[in-house]
């Protein structure tokens, strides 16, 4: 009898269970498909990020060397959803996502953007494509984020922009309004291995997805390529390019030759790392850094300030409008008043022709890549 009772209630037991399965991969899968335009089971590719064989040793060399950890598919896919969070903004309204637009070099096309209640920033929204590049390791217009990493962040907490700063609870707040969102738990376990939600994994997730926004398809790209030479990789890219327009060839030999190209360095035109003060004004203390060059064609505004609306203002600037500072570039100096002797100072002037003009003009339009800006591994990733 006793037995006949076990078997029973062994029975109840099994038969209940399989009525009610609980499976806590498959209701986190299906929070994740509910709240977004991902399917879990087959994530959107990431890494490796895919480059063309000019981006050589030399080239890797001069990456973000404060890269913590590899990106990794649910790492940036993560880092994604992240990016395009309106929940870490306090009221709702704005993610980064907002003043980082895809379609806008992952910039802003106003001067200045607009944070979570209307005010506006106090320096245009830097472009983020190629940032990996950014050999400094100094993040911001103003350098102040000493990791990309750090900087992901900063915006969150900061009054105007997302407003999550101290008097409001800071990024404690943030945090507990993502675990507040069935999606994060899931996301959370597949990027790092359990559902823990914290500061640090945020910084590393939105770091591995901006990491990953790599522009290699721009019509420069694609002219590159074909006559690209390991035996001589200075020397082939620094030759002609059959692809281009006789235009954009002279806007080239314009380019490497005015010195552009010794500090926004080819094929990533990222800032070298020794670059000092552009001479936007005079006696300028300050050395702010300079986001790639890369689909600069499709930036709304330039500077760290916004106050050049088009190229042909940026190109005017350099041609005739640098200011002497004590921290000018050398590189953007008249040659020295001595032969062999100290910089002289004194803003360079390029004196180019209108037709010169308008032929760097025409280079840098061919480092828009059109691809980047449409890849739907970078689009909001919200059922909206």
């Amino acid at each position: 009898m006793r037995r006949r009772f076990l078997f029973f209630s062994l029975l109840v037991v099994t038969v209940g269970c399989s009525e009610h399965p609980t499976d806590p991969f498959a209701e986190g899968h299906a929070a994740i498909r509910a709240a977004l335009l991902i399917d879990p089971e087959n994530l959107p590719r990431y890494a490796p990020v895919t480059l063309p064989a000019y981006f050589d040793a030399a080239v890797l060399g001069r990456e973000d060397r404060t890269i913590g950890a590899p990106i990794s598919d649910a790492g940036a896919t993560l880092g994604r959803v992240l990016f395009y969070e309106r929940q870490l903004s306090r009221n709702g309204t704005v993610s980064c996502a907002t003043c980082h637009a895809q379609t806008v070099a992952f910039g802003d096309s106003a001067r200045f953007s607009r944070g979570f209640e209307g005010a506006l920033t106090s320096a245009h929204s830097m472009r983020l494509v190629n940032a990996r590049f950014n050999e400094s390791g100094r993040f911001l217009w103003d350098r102040r984020a000493a990791t990309l990493e750090a900087q992901s962040t900063q915006p969150i907490q900061d009054p105007g922009e997302m407003g999550f700063d101290a008097a409001h609870g800071g990024i404690v707040a943030a945090l507990t309004r993502l675990r507040e969102r069935p999606y994060y738990a899931p996301l959370f376990r597949m990027a790092f291995g359990d559902s823990v939600v914290t500061e640090d994994r945020v910084q590393r997730a939105l770091a591995q997805y901006v990491r990953s926004i790599v522009s290699t398809t721009s019509r420069w790209d694609l002219a590159a390529a074909p006559i690209f030479t390991p035996a001589n990789p200075q020397g082939s890219l620094n030759g002609p390019f059959p692809a281009l327009t006789p235009e954009e060839t002279q806007g080239k030999q314009l380019f490497q030759g005015s010195g552009c190209a010794a500090c926004h360095v080819p094929p990533s035109f990222s800032l070298n790392a020794n670059s000092r003060s552009n001479g936007l004004d005079a006696g300028e203390t300050r050395i702010f850094r300079s986001p790639s060059l890369k689909q600069v064609g499709r930036s709304g505004r330039f500077m760290h300030d916004g106050r050049f609306a088009t190229l042909e203002q940026v190109i005017e600037f350099y041609d005739s409008g640098i200011q002497a500072g004590p921290t000018l570039d050398n590189r953007l100096m008249a040659p020295p008043l001595v032969p062999g002797g100290p910089p002289s100072g004194i803003p360079r002037r390029f004196g180019f022709t209108a037709e010169q003009r308008a032929a760097l003009v025409a280079f840098l339009r061919t480092l828009t890549d059109e691809t980047l800006a449409v890849d739907a591994r970078f689009s909001d990733p919200f059922r909206r």
